[in-house]
């Protein structure tokens, strides 16, 4: 599998995480794809931790130079949801398993904690795109809302395989699905880019953010946004 390095523009942290590790047998692999880094995480992989001293965010771009690409898909309630629909607001848009147990609910504890700093009038948005479509039944996105105590500013984002693929395409998400069969039971196993983006009020890319991060270092970033 081929390595790209990030265009010039973006600075941040470049290959801070371009690395293969292996961890207890799981491989999570950094590929820099166009301006992002795509970082499989599996969901063996052990919890990661981060240092104590302040870190920018992966990969920046200037104001107005990036536009987020825009998709239309279906919120939790079933309703239509869409990038455009927070414009003039600050969003979180990361991609997440709704049946993980492992990173997922560590990166969305962290991001609630990003949004829970604000004032409740100034608060970003997160946009929670699935990344398996098997798991996007309406009784597991509300049963994670409380399990992992998301809060009201947290949005999950579903649709059709296609058109979820599409959205995480344009997002240099990776995702792979493993599947075995277990005493008749067929059993997925789901690895995914664990990744956040930083949208600000005018709908552009600013920030890139791989987990793991720092609630404090999201937050400090989003309040830039906002005054620049």
């Amino acid at each position: 599998m081929s390595v790209q390095q990030p265009p010039a523009q973006p600075v941040g942290r470049p290959f801070r995480r371009l690395h293969l590790l292996l961890l207890g047998g799981a491989l999570v692999l950094g590929i820099g794809v166009g301006a992002a880094i795509a970082v499989l995480r599996s969901s063996n992989s052990p919890a990661f931790v981060v240092s104590g001293a302040p870190a920018a965010p992966d990969v920046t771009w200037p104001v107005g130079k990036k536009v987020a690409p825009e998709f239309s898909l279906l919120n939790q309630n079933g309703g239509p949801i869409s990038l455009r629909q927070f414009r003039g607001r600050p969003v979180i848009l990361t991609f997440i398993d709704p049946l993980c147990r492992n990173l997922c609910p560590l990166e969305a504890k962290t991001l609630g904690r990003v949004a829970d700093s604000f004032p409740a009038d100034q608060r970003p948005a997160i946009v929670a795109v699935s990344v398996n479509h098997w798991a996007d039944a309406r009784k597991n996105l509300l049963l994670d809302k409380s399990k992992w105590s998301l809060p009201s500013d947290w949005h999950w984002a579903v649709g059709a395989p296609t058109v979820l693929a599409r959205v995480w395409k344009n997002y240099a998400i990776g995702v792979s699905v493993a599947t075995k069969t277990i005493a008749g039971i067929k059993v997925r196993r789901i690895t995914h880019t664990e990744a956040a983006y930083l949208v600000d009020p005018s709908g552009h890319e600013r920030a890139l953010y791989l987990y793991p991060f720092r609630a404090s270092d999201v937050e400090q970033t989003i309040r830039s946004l906002t005054r620049a």
